[in-house]
């Protein structure tokens, strides 16, 4: 009989440290690998009365009088998160497993949390905190070509390697991570077709999302359904425009 080796503190230290390269170190690879290969600096871009021209046309092609006739819009992200927004009002119900808080997005004081609608009386900052980054981001993955003209955006031109025009917008305020940019790339007809990203949530400058599956809703609004980040796909489902009135 094979006689077991004496499990000594040494023994386990080289097990754990075995244990951490094996499971890190292709992370650390394939991380190293999509870095070199998909890093990109942001570009500079001009602003000139051309960036609006191109905004414009992307908003007129996705019929932004509906969507700002739209009173209120709901869908489901990644089959995790709900939200049931009053665009009017500016109010959003969030919901994320047990979870549903009611947010003021005028007035954050006026939001409340729920936990199996039981009202959570404590770390009610904590939960409208997360609702309200869950809002921003999963928001901005459905309404983003609408906010090329919100309060601190900048807008300017970039012409690609294949002399195309596109838009660079660099949101200076607001949301969750003031600061970041993206570069909207076009269509024909002048639907946005994908947007490169610099922001302060992602490891890596420069990748591409695809903004090419859209919905028409009931109120006219063109909405996304589906977008591709490499190998990952988010879904937008349940997605309904209504008017109010």
């Amino acid at each position: 009989m094979r006689k077991r080796k004496k499990l000594t503190p040494k023994r386990v230290f080289k097990f754990i440290i075995g244990a951490i390269i094996f499971i890190t170190l292709p992370t650390l690879l394939l991380f190293g690998f999509l870095y070199f290969k998909y890093n990109e600096d942001l570009p500079i871009g001009e602003e000139t009365a051309q960036a609006d021209i191109l905004a414009k046309n992307m908003l007129e092609s996705l019929n932004y009088d509906a969507y700002k006739a739209t009173d209120y819009i709901e869908w489901t992200f990644k089959k995790r998160h709900h939200f049931k927004w009053n665009k009017t009002e500016n109010t959003c119900e969030v919901y994320w497993k047990n979870y549903k808080v009611n947010l003021d997005l005028n007035d954050n004081s006026k939001s409340e949390a729920f936990q199996n609608d039981i009202k959570i009386e404590t770390d009610q900052a904590k939960y409208i905190k997360k609702a309200t980054n869950l809002f921003n981001n999963d928001s901005f993955w459905v309404v983003a070509p609408y906010k090329v003209f919100d309060k601190g955006v900048k807008r300017s031109v970039v012409t690609l390697n294949n002399n195309e025009k596109a838009l660079l917008v660099t949101y200076t305020s607001g949301g969750s991570t003031p600061g970041d940019s993206y570069l909207w790339q076009f269509a024909k007809d002048g639907k946005p077709k994908s947007f490169k990203m610099w922001t302060s949530l992602l490891p890596i400058d420069g990748l591409e999302a695809s903004w090419n599956d859209w919905t028409t809703t009931e109120t006219g609004a063109i909405l996304p359904t589906f977008h591709k980040l490499m190998v990952l796909g988010l879904e937008i489902n349940n997605i309904k425009g209504i008017n109010l009135n």
